[in-house]
């Protein structure tokens, strides 16, 4: 018989708390720990380092549930909560213990870790550019807000990167409902999509995609001066660009140098459905 069941509770409380908690097994029962809150921290921590998800999020959860507001075992319990519950794949429940910890406890040093892992979580709820981009939306947010909020943290990189990542995810989606239409031969409602691309993720390589079909459908629906302006600024975004010098080969420049920018869009249209 193992060591720790011959043991009473209170002598199992304090052999953990000596031994830093060696003694942790599969037979976690939380409630042993219920008069410790510091045990109850160092029991869940254990069992987040050993991968038993279940049980640091017991611990975790029931720590963020009954410590006062101002112990500093809090924003940590909170911390960790999130990271079990995203080893679980408990995005949606990981993103919001990390934002209660920022919304709590906005000066503690876990802040800015907490929202970056807040922005992981939301952006792992969008897999694909064809679904629903509320929370991709959300995890760009939540990424700017850490740098509007800690310029100075360590993890802007990370923030940026992922930043980047979903502008991508999101020129892609838009891109994809303009090439539903171009298909289709609704020219003016291809034109919304690939417009969007250009002005809101320009940095994107769907942009240079987007401008090229934009010419495309310029071009089908004989809007000579339309077309000349998108090819202007191909030109002068692209200039060694192959495809770019296939597609605007012979148009001539826009009448005004100020026009290289295409012209409002139409009245905007509803996405295509998901397929």
């Amino acid at each position: 018989m193992p060591l720790y069941r011959r043991l009473s509770p209170t002598s199992v409380l304090v052999a953990l708390a000596i031994s830093g908690l060696g003694a942790c097994t599969r037979g976690f029962q939380i409630n042993q720990f219920a008069s410790s809150p510091a045990t109850l921290y160092a029991a869940g921590m254990r069992e987040y380092e050993r991968k038993h998800w279940d049980n640091a999020v017991a611990a975790f959860e029931k720590l963020t549930l009954e410590l006062p507001a101002r112990d500093t075992l809090l924003p940590r319990a909170h911390f960790y909560l999130g990271r079990a519950h995203a080893r679980r794949g408990e995005n949606l429940l990981a993103a919001q213990s990390f934002s209660r910890l920022v919304e709590s406890f906005p000066d503690d040093t876990l802040a800015d870790d907490a929202l970056v892992e807040a922005g992981d979580a939301y952006r792992r709820l969008w897999r694909k550019p064809v679904l629903d981009a509320q929370y991709g939306q959300t995890a760009m947010e939540t990424y700017r807000t850490l740098l509007s909020l800690y310029p100075n943290s360590p993890l802007r990189d990370r923030a940026t990167k992922g930043i980047a990542q979903l502008e991508e995810m999101m020129a892609a989606k838009d891109y994809n409902a303009g090439m539903f239409y171009l298909r289709r031969k609704a020219y003016d409602s291809a034109i919304i999509y690939f417009r969007d691309v250009t002005k809101n993720y320009p940095t994107t390589d769907r942009a240079r995609q987007a401008y090229l079909r934009l010419a495309g459908a310029y071009r089908e629906i004989r809007y000579r001066e339309d077309l000349a302006d998108v090819c202007a600024t191909l030109r002068q975004n692209y200039p060694t660009d192959r495809d770019v010098r296939s597609t605007c080969g012979g148009v001539p420049a826009p009448a005004t140098p100020s026009a290289a920018t295409p012209p409002a869009a139409p009245t905007p249209v509803p996405a295509p459905p998901a397929p």
